[in-house]
C-alpha cells in the first residue's frame, strides 16, 4: 500500500511559513553565516522525492506553485513538482492547467484511503501548510521528514497547531548537516516499518 509521506521545512520551534525565512538564500552582510538549505539537505530531499510518484497539494499552493515551478530552474525539485502527478484538494474546479493534476473532493479520510488503494509509490506533502497540518490531526500521514532550520522564528503559523489528541512518534532518523540544518524522520508509533 502507498504511503503518505509529509515534508516539511521549519524552525526549531515550528514556524513553517516562509522557508527563505529560514534558509534564506541572500546573505545579510550583517549576519554572514546564515543558515543555508546545503548539499547534505539537497541530498536527502532528492532521496526523499525519488520514492514518490504523485504529490496531494492544498488549493492555494496548487494555485501559487502553477504559477511559479514551471518557469523555476530550482533542482532538484523543479524537475519533480513539474512533472509528477498532482492530486490537488479542493472544493471547486481547478482552473490553471499544470501537468498531470487531477483535483479530489470529499473528505481528506476518504481522499486519503483512495489514493493510497491506487498502485505506485509514496505520495509526497510539499509546502501546503493547512493540509499538512489536516493531516497529521487526522492521523493520516505515514512519515514526517523535518528540514530543521537552526533558528527560532516567532512569526507564522505551526505545523502541529492543529493536533488535537496525543499523537506518539518513533524517531527513524536524525542527520545532522554541515550548517546546523537537521532532517529528521518520523514515523507513528503503531505505525508497521516501510517495506523497501
Amino acid at each position: 500500500m502507498r504511503r503518505i509521506v509529509a515534508y516539511v521545512i521549519t524552525s526549531l520551534d515550528g514556524a513553517v511559513d516562509d522557508p527563505n525565512r529560514l534558509f534564506p538564500a541572500d546573505i545579510d552582510p550583517e549576519h554572514p553565516e546564515p543558515p543555508t538549505f546545503d548539499d547534505e539537505l539537497i541530498a536527502r530531499e532528492t532521496a526523499l522525492i525519488e520514492q514518490q510518484d504523485a504529490v496531494l497539494l492544498g488549493r492555494h499552493m496548487y494555485d501559487a506553485w502553477s504559477r511559479y515551478w514551471p518557469t523555476s530552474d530550482v533542482q532538484p525539485f523543479a524537475d519533480f513538482i513539474n512533472g509528477v502527478k498532482k492530486y490537488v484538494v479542493t472544493s471547486t474546479p481547478l482552473t490553471t492547467e499544470w501537468g498531470d493534476a487531477e483535483a479530489l473532493h470529499g473528505t481528506l479520510a476518504d481522499t486519503v484511503r483512495d489514493l493510497k488503494a491506487l498502485p505506485g509509490n509514496d505520495i509526497g506533502v510539499h509546502g501546503s501548510i493547512e493540509l499538512a497540518q489536516s493531516l497529521i490531526a487526522e492521523g493520516l500521514v505515514d512519515e514526517l521528514h523535518l528540514a530543521v532550520a537552526p533558528v527560532v522564528d516567532p512569526e507564522g503559523r505551526r505545523l502541529f497547531e492543529r493536533a488535537t489528541d496525543l499523537q506518539r512518534l518513533t524517531l527513524v532518523s536524525a542527520t545532522p548537516t554541515p550548517t546546523g540544518a537537521l532532517w529528521l524522520v518520523y514515523r507513528p508509533r503503531d505505525a508497521a516499518p516501510a517495506a523497501r
